[in-house]
């Protein structure tokens, strides 16, 4: 009867860097899923609600950068869940010229080259979900979201 009060309302934060066209589509995607119907197809459904945290040209903290790597289980080829290494989250750009292999590592190297990350980095929080370089992820991300609001997950 008053499992409505427990709910707490997501907490999705994204990693931007303007200069992405990536991260830019992402922004805008996560913002009219605020503001407009979600799923825009349907004229009908109400705008998601999730409080949307931007942190611009910055990266996430090496606590952060783990807590995300955690929320990204990749399979390795005996089917087992891994958690990915942090080079998972670096970019092909042609100015990073070092692969560190740990998030304090990953850090430094964005805090000096942000061409060296994949943007966005964008997570949830609350469902431990988190897209990183793509806007598929993200749509991945508010599709889930959709599903909790309208009772389908």
């Amino acid at each position: 009867m008053f499992k409505a009060f427990t709910r707490t309302i997501p907490e999705i934060s994204i990693f931007h860097n303007p200069s992405s066209p990536a991260s830019t589509n992402a922004l805008k995607l996560l913002r009219s899923a605020l503001s407009s119907p979600y799923p825009p197809s349907k004229s009908s459904a109400p705008p998601l609600n999730f409080n949307l945290e931007v942190i611009e040209n910055k990266p996430p903290t090496s606590d952060q950068l783990r807590t995300i790597l955690s929320y990204l289980p990749s399979k390795t080829p005996s089917g087992q869940t891994q958690t990915p290494s942090p080079e998972i989250l670096l970019s092909a750009h042609p100015t990073v010229d070092s692969r560190p292999t740990n998030p304090e590592g990953v850090v430094q190297l964005a805090s000096q080259n942000p061409n060296a990350l994949k943007w966005p980095i964008v997570v949830d929080w609350h469902s431990g979900k988190a897209a990183v370089g793509d806007v598929e992820g993200v749509k991945g991300i508010l599709e889930e979201l959709r599903k909790k609001r309208d009772g389908e997950a």
